[in-house]
């Protein structure tokens, strides 16, 4: 038996045992990890640079990639050293670093889908009122609010998740450290606080849902009744890229935490917090960048 005060340190996941393998996986890692750099480091520099694109919509979507670049930098790197050097160990507070800024990401991260929804709908029901409702220092302010409600909810659980003791000993089920693998490591009936919290951010998230659900029924309702074809190719093309991105985004993540328990196993667990952690943000910039065309020829002026 052990307990929270004894533990210096937790064993991740390893994606294979063999040497060969584990080197595939680091290759593999850092491919996906440059690409994503690359990737939403373009976006940003596109829009930072390009004047043309300071606006409303691609001021959010600079700070989505800052969210991807922070998500992905967050776990991809520590897994990529541990299987360079054969090894499966992570200190108890790199641990506790770890899993703050993922749930500070992610969840800031999502709070901004539902934000950027609300966008969408104000460029697309309310199109005379779009430079009112979302002036640049409104934008500014509900920018900070995602931000804001992503650290004070990543605050609340890593603190309340780590004061709690832990007797199942160190090793993880995952490779990376997340909310539900150290709560497995807590004494009996110790992690029902921490579970409270859950429920309460997932009533939180599933309102952001709703809220997000609501805009695009508006939305579509709204470009039904544009007369011409040219119109609504215009405002699909906007809106279809973040409708992509957030069914991405909650459907790998529900499924990873709503799955069956008959249908788990530690390989698909694997394989699904791999598309709910890593996949995303490689795939959103080539998502808004592809039928973007403002966005792809600005990008094109940046890369002669």
């Amino acid at each position: 038996m052990s307990n929270s005060s004894s533990i210096t340190q937790f064993l991740l996941l390893a994606f294979a045992d063999r040497r060969e393998l584990q080197l595939l996986h680091f290759w593999l890692f850092l491919g996906i990890c440059l690409a994503a750099l690359l990737a939403n480091g373009l976006i940003i520099t596109t829009i930072a640079c390009d004047h043309h694109l300071h606006t409303p919509m691609y001021f959010f979507l600079l700070n989505l990639s800052l969210l991807d670049l922070g998500c992905i930098s967050t776990t991809v790197p520590k897994s990529m050293a541990n299987s360079l050097w054969n090894t499966r160990a992570i200190s108890y507070h790199g641990c506790a670093a770890q899993l703050f800024f993922f749930a500070f990401f992610f969840s800031a991260e999502y709070f901004l889908l539902t934000v950027m929804s609300y966008d969408r709908y104000v460029a697309i029901c309310k199109p005379l009122h779009y430079g009112t409702l979302l002036g640049s220092r409104a934008c500014v302010h509900m920018a900070a609010a995602a931000w804001g409600s992503g650290f004070l909810s990543a605050l609340l659980h890593t603190a309340n998740t780590f004061s709690l003791p832990l007797c199942q000993g160190n090793a993880l089920d995952q490779f990376f450290c997340e909310i539900p693998q150290i709560l497995k490591l807590s004494c009996s009936h110790s992690y029902l606080r921490e579970v409270v919290l859950l429920l309460f951010s997932c009533l939180l998230a599933f309102g952001c849902f709703v809220f997000i659900v609501v805009s695009y029924v508006q939305i579509f309702r709204a470009v039904l009744r544009i007369p011409t074809e040219q119109g609504w190719h215009k405002a699909f093309s906007t809106c279809l890229p973040h409708l992509a991105v957030v069914s991405l985004f909650v459907s790998t993540g529900v499924f990873t935490y709503l799955k069956p328990p008959s249908i788990s196993s530690p390989s698909l667990d694997l394989v699904v917090t791999v598309l709910y952690s890593v996949v995303p943000p490689v795939l959103n910039p080539l998502i808004y960048s592809m039928r973007n065309k403002e966005l792809k020829q600005s990008i094109k002026k940046v890369i002669p």
